[in-house]
């Protein structure tokens, strides 16, 4: 596979926001036992501050996602994670932000307390994988795309990117053409890049191959 269409085909997958709260919260804590004696009466506390539906919130700094004002979009989205922190999604779409304006390790800082909100974030996962690849910490990628696939088999840019993480970087050719097989097998399309680099792995698989010796006939008896 060219490197160059290899980076174009990353440069595609980072583009692409996650549209869900995706919210997972910790679980609640013991209530504390009352005091013996009654205590006394508290002060009035001040009134909470209104901090909105954290719904109607996300979806309009999504919007202004998608109409590319990144600086409005951040400043949301950090706005919502002090907020309402148990949520994943406004991590995520925050870490994206971050990614696409080169700030790598604030990102993966975003997508790691996204992934620990929900374990079950495979894009916040695929996310990791790529940043570390793209740091040369190719066994971070390595696992993270294997959480994003626990997560969701069905994932196909986790499954790509795996396999050219397995292809281009780990240099485990028979393990790529496995998942660029299911790759192609879950999405069910002819993608002419894939097919492309299968066919590449398998004729360089083949000719690796040593050749089994030849068996002698065995020789004719005399009479």
């Amino acid at each position: 596979m060219k490197a160059s269409s290899k980076r174009l085909l990353r440069a595609a997958l980072l583009a692409l926001p996650v549209l869900g709260l995706a919210a997972c919260g910790s679980a609640p804590t013991q209530p504390e036992r009352p005091a013996a004696k009654p205590a006394p009466a508290a002060k009035p506390s001040a009134p909470v501050a209104d901090k909105g539906d954290p719904q109607q919130r996300f979806d309009a700094a999504l919007e202004l996602m998608k109409n590319n004002d990144a600086q409005q979009a951040e400043a949301e989205l950090t706005a919502l994670t002090k907020d309402f922190p148990q949520f994943s999604g406004p991590w995520t779409n925050l870490g994206i932000l971050y990614a696409k304006s080169k700030r790598r390790d604030a990102a993966i800082n975003a997508f790691t307390r996204a992934a620990t909100l929900n374990p079950a974030n495979a894009a916040a996962f695929n996310w990791l994988g790529i940043l570390n690849r793209e740091a040369g910490n190719y066994d971070r990628a390595r696992l993270a795309y294997e959480k994003a696939l626990q997560a969701d088999p069905g994932d196909p840019l986790a499954r790509l990117n795996y396999a050219i993480l397995l292809d281009q970087y780990l240099k485990q050719p028979q393990a790529a053409l496995v998942q660029y097989k299911e790759y192609q097998s879950r999405t069910g399309k002819e993608d002419l890049r894939v097919m492309a680099w299968v066919a590449e792995l398998e004729s360089r698989l083949k000719a690796a191959t040593p050749a089994a010796p030849a068996v002698p006939a065995p020789a004719e008896k005399t009479p």
